[in-house]
């Protein structure tokens, strides 16, 4: 177990060492100054030659380049010239020092994921902070309805295989992940929030928190998150019925189901027992995989709800070109893909005896 961790580890370090290298390579090179973007239209020479020298935007892209693995590292190198852009400033750091040499102070820190151009200097963590939770809630609350429904429409597909209760099932998923997510949401948000308003009571934008009748205070809207919980759930849900259905239909076919019938056991306790269990192996990873792109998928879903999580923040962000926002928010999402699929391999070789983590 320690050998098989210590492997997926090195192989996450290495991966998230080139989503890092693909992130800043890619933005920096977009047309534009980001001096000048974070000034604005009201700037002079001297302004924008400053926030440079601040920010490290005077130096080679290579140096940029360390500037930047240097801020992301959780044990960094800084000097002690304030003019420095590496300087160990309290307003951009919380660190705890190691140990000094010459004008180089080592630390150990949290991750510095800079600031954001557009909003007055505010970091990029608290940003992200603010706003992922939000994501976590919708992501996990669609994920637990493609769970639940999925599993148990994919048992009903598989046990009325080839009758009209298979097929309309096997109708409507082939629909659900045909659909585009952005026009689903456009068209639940329309119908039930719109037109059917009256009887849903169901809103066609809004958030998790809302400033409440008086304006005083935030007040959890639970009712916000039904219409897109359901359309962010809906393509996961379609995969989850296609996978349940053929996995338990692969499953039912075992010698090892033929024996536990052979031992006189019900059907019931059959396909409970026994082959749910196996057949949820591809379930667990499809799950997974669409959990954590559920991260990044719910863009369009959080932009059209107007829900405040960080879909809807890479968007705002996307528009005003805050480049640091855009490579923070990416960068969390390709480390929660990571860490996601260790505990997939994890889990499925605990569902699975078959499997060994070796």
């Amino acid at each position: 177990m320690i050998s098989y961790l210590t492997n997926k580890l090195l192989y996450a370090f290495i991966t998230l060492i080139g989503v890092i290298t693909v992130i800043f390579f890619l933005f920096t090179i977009l047309p534009g100054d980001p001096a000048k973007m974070m000034l604005g239209q009201n700037q002079t020479a001297e302004q924008v030659e400053a926030v440079k020298q601040k920010y490290g935007f005077d130096k080679p892209l290579g140096t940029q380049f360390l500037y930047y693995l240097n801020d992301l590292s959780p044990i960094s190198f800084h000097s002690n010239t304030p003019k420095d852009y590496t300087y160990l400033s309290a307003n951009k750091y919380t660190a705890t020092e190691l140990f000094s040499i010459g004008n180089t102070t080592t630390v150990i820190k949290t991750p510095y994921l800079r600031e954001s151009f557009t909003k007055q200097g505010k970091k990029v963590t608290d940003i992200i902070g603010e706003t992922i939770p939000n994501t976590f809630v919708l992501a996990i609350s669609a994920i637990v309805i493609a769970i639940i429904l999925g599993i148990i429409f994919g048992i009903i597909s598989a046990l009325y295989k080839d009758t009209w209760i298979d097929k309309t099932i096997q109708i409507l998923s082939t629909l659900g992940m045909s659909v585009p997510s952005f026009f689903s949401a456009i068209l639940f948000a329309w119908l039930f929030g719109f037109v059917l308003h009256e009887y849903t009571n169901l809103e066609m934008t809004g958030s998790l928190y809302e400033l409440d009748d008086f304006g005083e205070k935030m007040t959890i809207k639970w009712k916000n998150l039904i219409l897109p919980a359901i359309v962010l759930g809906i393509r996961p849900l379609a995969v989850v019925i296609q996978l349940m259905r053929n996995s338990l239909l692969e499953v039912l076919n075992q010698d090892y189901i033929r024996t536990a019938r052979a031992k006189g056991l019900s059907e019931f306790q059959v396909i409970k027992s026994h082959a749910v269990k196996n057949a949820l192996n591809p379930v667990i990873t499809a799950i997974s995989g669409w959990f954590a792109s559920m991260l990044a998928g719910a863009v369009f879903v959080e932009y059209i709800f107007g829900w405040n999580g960080l879909g809807k923040e890479i968007v705002n962000a996307l528009n005003t070109l805050d480049l640091p926002v855009i490579m923070g928010a990416v960068l969390v999402i390709a480390i929660i893909f990571i860490t996601i699929n260790i505990f997939v391999d994890i889990i499925y070789a605990w569902l699975d005896p078959r499997v060994k983590l070796s």
